[in-house]
């Protein structure tokens, strides 16, 4: 009995485990799916690099060109068939222009190769007959010998016939075999092959051993090769009823996939068919239409007709699930429908009584911002005049002793009848330096109280309209125009008489200065907004 329930315990400990792994691990493939784009723009950031490096090379430097055109065919190779045949067209015309057989023999594999990943298998047949591996060095013949064993492979396993498949099956043993006899022990490849060769004979324990040691931390393998070994781990756990172990794996398949830019790729639609299978459907049709979309992309033949098998069912299952769920929305609304017209007909009462005291409470804060800008202009226009009645009641003193000065003068010249000197004083007195005087003193003034005025009146004008003074000038005609607005006088005849101009020449000052203004209808506004210092906020 203590064993039964232990059996229990351990078992709904263990699926729990798996599921929130697979759930955790579906986040993450999802989180990937939102970067797709971002990788493949890296991909076509190196793919644009290559391809000006050939641009660049000389068309006689054959070496060079080939070796170029090599990176550019394997980047393509898995991204996208049109590309990378335009490439391994290239390859074997260099290799023809170099009279190097070898590289021609290899670049019809590599022509094999993404033949036989768009599906087409007479025509990788045909292209692999060419080939005479006598010519080939050791790794050149591994990578023929792999791709005539994937093509009967996939060949025997597309045809599924009782009758052709076990010859197709037979050859591709026979391909593998050769390949893993000319790999270097303990390398990738022979490791790789190993684990293949088990797994095309059934022995799904012992490829299960020989693939797991290149998925292990720390193995230098492609980011590519690590999505077909967990994808192949995947099918073979999948098929051994260890389910969630292989959904698991073919959801890292799928994330090595997207950061590789792999287009043509089986993790993402075999993904996709088992989620569908576990009742996963809305994840089963986003994963299975993201597979169609880089199978349309690639080229890929056979694979758009496997998932064209599925993509139905899918599609079909996932609407059934849409509606079930609209129904259930439905049913949940109308029973929440009564309450909320309770909730709402409350909330209507108190939204009512809201508004009232909102209403209230707007008139209170607009009358506390009128009162503070009041306050504020109340102490600027205080502050503006103490400094000016100060500064002009120096001034004018200083012109009543200068006028009483010139009366004891006067009445001297006068009382010993000296009208010349009379009128040599008067002469001497000079109205537009007084005039200078006061203006240089009203700028001085004004700039303490305002330091800030001639940058902000700058900035409303482009660069080129900005006006400046001269390096003896404190203010200059136009900015004293504006610096008296600021001070409150905004009668132009007003202006006219201190700064001693026509009332139509400040009206014209005004006007082209605010025609070349940023803003001329809120000119004056802005000049006006302009604060003086030492005032209240």
């Amino acid at each position: 009995m203590r064993l039964f329930l232990l059996f229990f315990f351990m078992l709904f400990c263990v699926v729990p485990a798996f599921s929130a792994d697979k759930d955790s691990l579906l986040t993450e493939l999802k989180a990937e799916i939102a970067k797709k784009d971002a990788y493949d723009s890296a991909k076509q950031a190196r793919i644009k690099k290559l391809s000006r490096l050939h641009k660049n090379t000389s068309p006689f430097d054959y070496s060079t060109q080939y070796d170029i055109c090599l990176k550019l065919y394997d980047e393509y190779k898995s991204y996208q068939y049109d590309s990378a045949y335009v490439y391994v067209n290239k390859l074997k015309n260099l290799s023809i222009g170099m009279n190097d057989m070898s590289r021609a023999y290899y670049s019809q594999i590599k022509l094999g190769f993404i033949l036989l990943s768009s599906g087409m298998f007479k025509e990788t047949f045909d292209c692999m007959k060419r080939v005479n591996p006598r010519l080939l060095n050791d790794s050149m013949k591994v990578e023929y010998y792999f791709i005539m064993y994937r093509c009967n492979s996939d060949l025997a396993k597309y045809n599924s016939d009782k009758y052709f498949s076990p010859d197709y099956l037979t050859a591709s043993n026979a391909y593998i075999d050769s390949a893993i006899k000319l790999s270097k022990v303990g390398s990738v490849d022979r490791i790789y092959y190993s684990g293949m060769r088990h797994v095309g004979v059934n022995d799904n324990y012992n490829g299960s051993q020989e693939l797991s040691k290149l998925i292990r931390p720390g193995v230098p393998i492609s980011m590519h090769l690590r999505a077909m070994i967990s994808c192949s781990l995947g099918q073979i756990y999948i098929n051994s009823d260890r389910k969630s172990e292989g959904i698991n794996l073919l959801i890292q398949s799928a994330i090595a996939d997207l950061k590789s830019s792999t287009k043509e790729t089986v993790a993402l639609f075999t993904l996709a068919e088992q989620l569908y299978k576990t009742g996963n459907i809305k994840d089963a049709y986003s994963f299975v239409q993201l597979a169609k979309a880089d199978a349309d992309f690639y080229g890929a033949r056979q694979r758009k007709i496997q998932i064209g098998a599925i993509l139905p069912l899918v599609a079909a299952e996932e609407l059934n699930h849409s509606e079930s769920e609209k129904n259930r929305i439905l049913v949940f609304l109308l029973a929440i429908t009564a309450l909320a017209s309770l909730v709402i007909l409350f909330l209507i009462m108190i939204y009512k009584q809201l508004g009232k005291l909102k209403h209230k409470e707007r008139i209170i804060e607009d009358k506390n911002v009128q009162l503070k800008q009041v306050n504020y202009k109340l102490i600027e226009d205080a502050h503006i005049k103490e400094e000016y009645i100060g500064q002009f009641f120096k001034i004018i003193s200083g012109y009543i002793l200068k006028l009483e000065k010139l009366k004891m003068s006067v009445d001297t010249k006068l009382s010993i009848k000296k009208y010349d000197d009379i009128r040599l004083i008067i002469n001497n007195i000079n109205i537009k330096k007084e005039r200078e005087v006061l203006y240089h003193s009203f700028d001085h003034i004004f700039l303490k109280i305002f330091p800030n005025f001639i940058s902000v009146f700058n900035s409303q004008f482009d660069e080129k309209d900005q006006i400046w003074p001269q390096e003896h000038e404190v203010l200059n005609t136009d900015l004293r125009i504006f610096a008296l607005i600021r001070m409150g006088i905004n009668d132009n005849e007003t202006i006219a008489k201190i700064l001693e101009y026509s009332v139509n020449t400040i009206y014209v000052y005004k006007m082209r200065i605010k025609a070349k203004s940023k803003n001329p209808e809120q000119f004056e506004h802005r000049i006006m907004d302009i604060k003086a210092v030492d005032s209240v906020e």
